[in-house]
């Protein structure tokens, strides 16, 4: 079944994979899906979503084996202070459901900032748009159709 992230990769041709994973509700991390579709957790980028004090509404993608760091963020978006949404407001904000958020045709077009490590692969892992599906496609491609900005945004887990 097609998404609306990879009909948009259709329609711009780029070149990417959908990979199919079973969705345990129960754990729906970064780690264990990176390991159901056969990727390293940090070529395994998960989309968070956060609110800015200026920037308002925007999407952080991180690293699966790391975490957002809120301060860098906010200094890479122009913010004073970023704080990521409750979860009740995913949905109503980007369409997608928690373990199935990517920024790839959300309701609308927030602004994307992309952790620098997405540079360091040929091929990454991203939702695509539903639990269940990832896409696996190339850095550069992503980066162009989201109009990301890159920056050093995660950090280790704690």
């Amino acid at each position: 079944m097609k998404t609306n992230a990879a009909r948009i990769l259709d329609s711009l041709g780029i070149a990417y994979t959908l990979r199919d994973y079973e969705v345990d509700l129960e754990d729906l991390s970064a780690e264990s899906v990176a390991a159901k579709v056969g990727m390293p957790p940090e070529q395994l980028f998960k989309t968070l979503v956060a609110r800015g004090d200026r920037t308002g509404v925007l999407m952080a993608v991180v690293p699966g084996n790391g975490e957002l760091d809120l301060k860098a963020l906010a200094r890479l978006s122009g913010d004073r202070k970023v704080d990521t949404v409750p979860l009740k407001e995913l949905q109503p904000l980007t369409g997608y459901v928690r373990g199935g958020c990517t920024a790839i045709g959300a309701k609308k077009d927030y602004p994307v900032f992309v952790d620098e490590t997405i540079e360091l692969f040929d091929t990454i892992s991203i939702s695509a748009g539903i639990r269940g599906t990832q896409i696996l496609l190339a850095p550069a491609d992503y980066l162009r159709v989201t109009k990301a900005k890159v920056g050093p945004i995660s950090r280790d887990k704690t």
